[in-house]
């Protein structure tokens, strides 16, 4: 129990601390702009673009898979950076010297840009329902509160992976946009997956978001629980993948740097 107590106390602690140092240089206008503005763009370019070319009776098909979709900024951006940041920071050696339980140390790295992602993707969904008429009338408000839940921890997981290869590039800025541009293409969000090429829907269910983004669509048409879960279980389990393969790269970039000693360059 004891060192259960500790590991909590590192993984609370070292997630307070390297998400305020993230967004140390903010100003609380800027990181409003950031969760306001940033989603709602989005959501407007992504929805009216989708109309013009589909009809307005999809809409709810482009709001759903855009709000959703918010999720990764967190996921690809603010993770990515938690976990790389210690090495532009100059703190890799006291991460690498300090004798944390590392597990802690590594997924406490992704709690608050869980918790902020999640409030991103309500905003966005707020944003529907106000301005593009998104009706939530039918959907079951625990089961949609899962599905995000579920969605920001699974991109959370894919940001603890690139985050341990920004410390082993100097491009992670444009291997997340990559990736951010690449789920917006192919998670569902705004292509419909029984559109694609099956080579190119395989690809699509090996990502995170695209299960999320299609329970989340089913909940809001009235299915219940039960009926998604499966979506769901899949959605967490892509998450734990990519997350559990994070953190063995995180653990051999320390070996090696140990061994080589060179804990600041691999």
């Amino acid at each position: 129990m004891r060192r259960l107590a500790e590991n909590l106390r590192i993984f609370f602690q070292g997630a307070l601390l390297s998400y305020v140092a993230l967004f140390a240089w903010l100003r609380p206008v800027t990181y409003m702009a950031s969760k306001v503005i940033m989603p709602l763009n989005q959501l407007l370019f992504f929805t009216f673009l989708g109309i013009s070319a589909t009809g307005r009776d999809s809409a709810s098909f482009y709001v759903i898979g855009n709000a959703m979709q918010i999720a990764a900024i967190n996921g690809i951006y603010g993770v990515t950076f938690s976990v790389g940041g210690e090495r532009w920071a100059g703190t890799l050696p006291y991460l690498f010297g300090a004798p944390a339980n590392r597990m802690s140390v590594f997924l406490g790295r992704a709690f608050f840009h869980v918790l902020d992602g999640m409030l991103g993707v309500v905003l966005a969904f707020t944003w529907g329902v106000v301005l593009l008429s998104l009706d939530l009338a039918q959907s079951d408000p625990l089961a949609l509160g899962l599905t995000i839940l579920i969605t920001t921890l699974s991109t959370s997981g894919l940001g603890l992976l690139m985050g341990c290869l920004s410390l082993i590039t100097r491009n992670i800025m444009f291997v997340n946009n990559t990736v951010y541009f690449l789920l917006l293409v192919f998670s569902g969000a705004n292509i419909p997956l029984a559109s694609l090429p099956s080579g190119v829907r395989a690809f699509s269910m090996s990502l995170p978001l695209t299960r999320g983004i299609a329970a989340a669509r089913a909940i809001i048409a009235g299915k219940g629980l039960q009926e998604v879960v499966g979506l769901l279980m899949g959605e967490l389990a892509i998450g734990l993948c990519y997350a559990l393969v994070g953190y063995t790269l995180f653990r051999r970039f320390e070996f090696q740097a140990k061994r080589r000693g060179t804990l600041e360059v691999f």
